[in-house]
């Protein structure tokens, strides 16, 4: 095939794009809204328990915003 042939049949896939950093971002908020509920269950259930309760639902909160910054990365390289 001629270059000139290939570069006509490039897609922009600006949209697709678009739509898969939209859905990285409804994903970090679903999950960040789960880990947030159980941690406020679990110190409701063991008052004693608070500190470490809440350094692990913020350690986990990092690691979820870090997977759905990836995903958008991603999602918007061509």
């Amino acid at each position: 095939m001629s270059f000139a042939l290939l570069q006509e049949a490039t897609v922009d896939y600006g949209a697709f794009a678009a739509i898969g950093a939209g859905l990285a971002a409804i994903g970090a908020g679903i999950g960040i809204g789960n880990i947030g509920g159980s941690a406020i269950q679990a110190m409701a259930r063991q008052p004693e328990m608070m500190g470490k309760i809440q350094a692990s639902a913020i350690i986990l909160l990092a690691f979820v915003e870090a997977v759905a910054l990836f995903a958008i990365v991603v999602s918007l390289i061509k």
